[in-house]
């Protein structure tokens, strides 16, 4: 598993993230009313919920939003929204995992297909892709102005509960089963300032984007990731830096 491969493309594409505010925040506020809907509106017993907040409020999403969002869950409005995951390859037959929350199945899975087929990739059946990844926990720590060396690092990772630590001169990588990321998260946020903190679909193996292939692989993401219904992309691919 390449760790680094993961960080180069979270910094590659966090200016254009930035500049889709208001769409994080619609998106943050369908997660945050799937949370509550399956788990119940108390995020103190609901650490999906719990978890979907902490996100929102580091994205500085505003405290009417996140409730709006949570008083959704009770159905008054009417919204009725379902997750679906979408399997395809991009460019170059990289796997790309699609996360939806839609009130419309059929609008959806139009618009994805669409973005697919129209920038080189090939939307896929469902288990075409998914073996491929694996759902964990995500810490990123950059090094930066950080006095630590990497054997405090890890002895400081392994004590929170965390299942890996990687290393580069850039960022220490940290990953962790699903279920102990929160505990993880909040031992290790005591000491550092977290940089990256997800649960995310991380590929067993990256592979190389092909240089004249790398343009159109990116256009695709973006149009995914610019769909109102797309909650998540990931990919195996590895991007070159920029």
């Amino acid at each position: 598993m390449s760790g680094h491969s993961k960080w180069n493309n979270i910094q590659g594409r966090k200016n254009a993230q930035d500049a889709k505010r208001g769409k994080v925040f619609q998106k943050l506020s369908r997660e945050i009313y799937m949370a509550a809907k399956s788990g119940g509106p108390d995020p103190d017993s609901n650490p999906q919920l719990r978890l979907m907040i902490d996100k929102a409020r580091a994205a500085n999403m505003p405290k009417d939003n996140i409730k709006r969002a949570i008083d959704k869950s009770t159905g008054a409005d009417g919204a009725n929204y379902e997750e679906i995951t979408y399997e395809g390859y991009g460019p170059g037959g990289v796997a790309v995992l699609v996360h939806a929350l839609t009130d419309n199945r059929n609008r959806t899975a139009s618009a994805v297909r669409a973005d697919f087929t129209r920038n080189g990739g090939n939307l896929g059946e469902s288990g075409s892709v998914s073996f491929m990844f694996d759902r964990q926990g995500y810490i990123a720590i950059v090094r930066e102005d950080l006095d630590v060396d990497e054997d405090q690092m890890f002895e400081d990772v392994i004590n929170a509960g965390a299942e890996d630590l990687q290393t580069s001169d850039d960022v220490f990588e940290i990953y962790t089963d699903p279920k102990d990321f929160t505990a993880v998260r909040d031992q290790l946020q005591k000491k550092y300032d977290l940089d990256t903190a997800e649960l995310t679909m991380v590929p067993q193996n990256y592979v190389p984007v092909p240089e004249d292939k790398v343009e159109q692989f990116e256009k695709m993401i973006d149009r995914l990731e610019d769909e109102d219904d797309v909650s998540a992309v990931y990919h195996a691919g590895d991007l070159p830096e920029e």
